[in-house]
């Protein structure tokens, strides 16, 4: 393999506040120009299923009971028969041994570096991270408080918007404890294919590193759904963990819930650290994803909804701003770049249109040579009814075009 790039080395100090906080801080004292919409956080604004109700009412008995920290058997076995339909791997999930609930993703995806460190050979060197650039909070967040080196891998258009796994060297590869890979992609939308979640799977089991799969939007697509590392992992599921949540699949943000699914081996200390260190999931919120898992009338109805919105950018945005309609997930990335930087493109729409959008390089790092692989783009979410959403892009493109 060739030697590891430049912008793979260990990024310099930066501001490593959410990206939310420094859109706040960038807008603070500048009035909306227009009605304010927002477009900047990934929270679904699509009706709740009319189940959730009916469901959580049945049950509120059990909010005076203790949660098992597993998640209860028929979670598992939903979680796991979603999982098996859905995804149709080389054998079923096991619920027993190869499923866990989670208050979220979020808190999954930070407990499990701490979990991974522990579970994986001694690395030969400082422990290291992979990171999509730009990424998920959450995972830079979980690489420091396990005290591993993160490693930003930048995903520009050049690799297809995924890291690029021919710049990994051995000797990198060879330290890393775990790899986080979201598909489809926040925050632009690329949709990682079978061969490349193949290749990938074969570093980790050949470096012995735990491969976490983001695939927390791989319900929200437009045309071919995207495939998923379970789809590729054969009757071993090794070195594998797929993360999921009803967030985005079922706009169920608030419920948090969601589970991680994979290794056994991995699952299981895992499990240990959770009990003894993440909040339970209630039962009445796990009767609820029960349901969801096993409804998927909700999510087609929800994914029509989002392919609605994007014939709306087709139409509004066309080919201005590199716009491409996304392969999977609910945000647009726009290359603004010739237009202005990217804080003041947020900073005007924001003043100008009422608009609130994040800037692109807030959500990334900067590599050892400076580049940031967000420089010049904003993140649109797409989470407004039909309405709202053609306003807010209408009022970006006048803005933007001036």
């Amino acid at each position: 393999m060739s030697p590891a790039a430049p912008a793979l080395k260990s990024m310099p100090a930066a501001d490593t506040r959410s990206p939310f906080v420094r859109l706040t801080d960038l807008l603070e004292g500048v009035e909306p120009g227009k009605p304010p919409i927002s477009l900047a956080v990934g929270e679904p604004q699509h009706p709740i299923p009319s189940f959730v109700g009916p469901i959580l009412q049945a049950n509120l008995a059990d909010f005076g009971k203790y949660p098992p920290n597993k998640g209860s058997n028929r979670f598992c076995e939903a979680a796991a028969g979603w999982l098996n339909r859905r995804f149709n791997p080389s054998r079923p999930v096991d619920p027993v041994k190869e499923v866990v609930v989670l208050s979220g993703t979020r808190e999954g995806l930070f407990l499990a570096v701490t979990a991974a460190k522990r579970h994986v050979k001694p690395r030969a060197g400082k422990p290291a991270v992979l990171v999509p650039n730009p990424f998920y909070a959450v995972y830079s967040a979980a690489a420091v408080a396990a005290d591993c080196e993160p490693v930003y891998m930048p995903a520009t258009a050049a690799s297809g918007f995924l890291p690029d796994l021919d710049s990994l060297s051995d000797e990198l590869l060879a330290r890393t404890v775990a790899f986080f890979l979201a598909s489809p992609a926040n925050p632009q939308g690329a949709v990682a294919d079978r061969a490349y979640l193949t290749r990938l799977i074969g570093m980790a089991r050949r470096h012995g590193f735990m491969l976490f799969a983001d695939e927390c939007y791989s319900e929200i697509y437009t045309q071919v759904s995207p495939p998923g590392m379970l789809q590729v992992t054969g009757d071993d599921f090794s070195n594998v963990v797929v993360f999921h949540s009803l967030s985005k699949r079922s706009s169920l943000a608030g419920l948090r819930v969601g589970f991680a699914a994979g290794d056994a081996a991995f699952i299981k200390p895992y499990l240990d650290l959770r009990t003894v260190s993440a909040p339970q999931v209630p039962l009445p919120a796990q009767e609820v994803a029960i349901a969801a898992y096993n409804d998927e009338a909700h999510v087609i109805e929800n994914r029509a909804m989002y392919a609605a919105k994007f014939d709306l950018a087709d139409q509004i945005i066309g080919d201005r701003f590199g716009y491409k309609r996304p392969a999977g997930g609910f945000f647009l990335w726009l290359d603004v770049s010739k237009v202005c930087s990217d804080p003041e493109a947020a900073l005007r729409l924001w003043r100008e249109a009422g608009v609130r959008v994040v800037p692109g390089s807030y959500l990334a790092r900067a590599g050892a040579d400076g580049s940031n692989p967000g420089d010049g783009y904003l993140r649109i979410a797409m989470v407004q009814n039909r309405e709202i959403t053609a306003e807010a892009l209408h009022r970006l493109v006048a803005v933007l075009e001036q």
